[in-house]
């Protein structure tokens, strides 16, 4: 949750670039003297980052009470299913407070019927047995249905980089292979 810094706009926006009402998620976009004008002797990329003067940061959010709640990165952690955006952190958010999941992952997998399928990998808290219906079956009374996972997969620990952080292309690799 944050406000911006003086000096700097923020507006949300759709895929077009309209901007979209407080409560729905949109991609971040900033404008202000603090904010970078172009890539060095980059032309295109440059291009490619700004709208009408605004830069595209990637990331998605939602404005709650004058504040906006990050939602992700467009790129991984924005899951397209069934004609819906759903945020991979507040899927993992609600996961991480089930009592036999210690830590988790959720990415979409590319799936024909629904764009993209939610699947959760998990590490489990101890001994604790964990099935797909049963995360489902709980799930339901805390997630809106499309947002439950359609796939979920146990793992000792969860594939991470050199900094710690899971990687989420790693974790998706565990749904297609």
């Amino acid at each position: 949750m944050g406000t911006p810094l003086p000096g700097v706009e923020v507006r949300l926006v759709d895929d077009a670039g309209r901007a979209v009402p407080a409560g729905t998620s949109g991609e971040i976009e900033v404008r202000g003297a603090a904010v970078f004008l172009e890539y060095w002797r980059r032309p295109d990329a440059t291009a490619e980052a700004f709208r009408d003067g605004w830069f595209r940061t990637g990331d998605v959010a939602v404005l709650e009470n004058g504040s906006y709640r990050i939602l992700g990165r467009s790129s991984v952690d924005i899951i397209k299913t069934g004609g819906f955006k759903v945020s991979a952190l507040e899927v993992e958010e609600v996961l991480r407070t089930h009592p036999a999941i210690a830590e988790c992952a959720v990415v979409g997998v590319e799936d024909p019927e629904w764009g993209e399928r939610i699947c959760a990998a998990v590490e489990r808290r101890g001994e604790a047995e964990l099935t797909l219906a049963v995360l489902q079956a709980w799930a339901k009374d805390r997630l809106a249905p499309y947002k439950i996972p359609r796939a979920l997969r146990s793992v000792p620990a969860l594939p991470r980089n050199a900094m710690g952080k899971v990687t989420k292309g790693e974790v998706a690799k565990l749904f297609t292979s």
